[in-house]
């Protein structure tokens, strides 16, 4: 199905289920009125006229169109039910049609009209039967009941608009917070899609090169860049579709890859070999399970910063710490290339190491700044690369 063709049907729908309530509403009202008519009229042994039925039907079932035309209906039924109960001896219980006009105004904050519309209401049912003569004058207790009875109606309606308000408050609170989390997460698999194809298009790219240049005089050693191409273009494919299963079906079951996580930089170090730069690998403090955000973002960390070596730097080996702290654990990588160097010029079109031209260390820093960690990365007193982050494991940055 068309997604815009079905977003396009959701509010006609929204639409056509408002006018389904409205009418079961008015439905309704308009039966409990000419049935209230009828039991009045018969309780004293009278029969309602036609004249009666009509008013006290048309004024129910006009609220059909009460929520596109608040004012317009409260008008009307409050001029049928003052009109019917200020001439008629026996009358039924026309106020329905008014509690319900009278509410819808207030939820469609018309203030004015509604104070007017109490004003009315007072007088039309307290005094304008005194003066057609159809009922005595109310007692003072009657008369303080009956505006008593309206400031009631009228707090009932406001407590029920905040009712409604905060329900919509809280609703677009949510909707807010779903679209945050949505961009939140098209971000972090923008990253990891450069990640994963950074680094291992890298290293695809420096055996390939390799082949092309072996083929004829060493043979055996193209093949070795040929199967090591085979092998980083497998794992590549594999981690593109743990990403992009995401996609798919965000609360899907197991990934289709195993999690990166800083148990597979042996792994890393061996594809970074591959791409002809050494990797030594150093650990201090006692290697314990990490909370899986902060571990994802320390591999990913580190396959940036070997991908950038391998790319940019003028040197041929890199060494990758891990200290595990009380409350961080921290990544270091140094690589040993020149500072004036490739490392200080990238290439056009591709992320330098100071950050230019690419999404390298822009990248890397917002893993870190969104678990409250730091990064640092610039050249190395002596000569070198140097990208350092701290990650905390409580999510909250030193």
């Amino acid at each position: 199905m068309n997604t815009t063709a079905t977003a396009e049907r959701l509010p006609s729908t929204r639409t056509s289920r408002r006018w389904l309530a409205d009418g079961l509403i008015a439905a309704l009202v308009t039966a409990l009125q000419v049935a209230g008519t009828y039991g009045a009229a018969y309780h004293h042994g009278n029969s309602p006229s036609p004249a009666e039925y009509a008013v006290t039907g048309l004024a129910g079932l006009v609220l059909v169109a009460r929520r596109r035309f608040p004012v317009a209906v409260l008008v009307i039924t409050a001029a049928l039910s003052v009109g019917y109960w200020a001439l008629a001896k026996i009358p039924g219980p026309i106020f329905l049609s008014d509690i319900v006009a009278f509410v819808t105004v207030v939820l469609a904050r018309k203030r004015a009209a509604a104070v007017i519309a109490l004003v009315v209401y007072y007088i039309g049912y307290q005094w304008l039967p005194v003066l057609t003569g159809v009922r005595p004058a109310p007692s003072a207790l009657a008369a303080i009941l009956g505006a008593a009875g309206m400031v009631v109606l009228l707090g009932a309606a406001e407590l029920l608009r905040l009712r409604q308000q905060r329900a919509a408050a809280i609703a677009a609170s949510r909707q807010d917070q779903a679209l945050r989390r949505a961009s939140e997460e098209r971000l972090r698999i923008a990253r990891d899609l450069h990640d994963v194809v950074a680094h291992n298009i890298s290293v695809i790219n420096v055996q390939a090169n390799t082949a092309l240049h072996l083929i004829d005089r060493q043979p055996e050693r193209a093949r070795e860049a040929l199967s090591a191409i085979h092998d980083v273009s497998k794992q590549a494919l594999a981690e593109l579709r743990s990403v992009l299963g995401v996609l798919r079906d965000p609360g899907g079951g197991a990934p289709l890859a195993p999690s990166p996580g800083l148990d597979r930089l042996t792994d890393l170090a061996v594809s970074a070999q591959a791409a002809g730069l050494a990797v030594r690998l150093k650990q201090d403090g006692e290697r314990r399970p990490l909370p899986a955000e902060v571990d994802v973002a320390a591999y990913r960390i580190v396959q940036e910063a070997l991908t950038n070596s391998a790319r940019h730097s003028a040197g041929s080996a890199a060494t990758v710490s891990v200290r595990y702290r009380a409350d961080a654990v921290v990544v270091q990588v140094d690589d040993d290339g020149t500072a004036g160097g490739p490392a200080t010029a990238p290439r056009p079109g591709r992320p330098g190491k100071d950050g230019s031209g690419g999404n390298g260390i822009a990248g890397m820093t917002e893993r870190a700044h969104a678990l409250g960690g730091s990064l640092h990365a610039g050249p190395r007193p002596g000569g070198g690369f140097r990208v350092r982050a701290q990650l905390p494991l409580n999510g909250s940055g030193r």
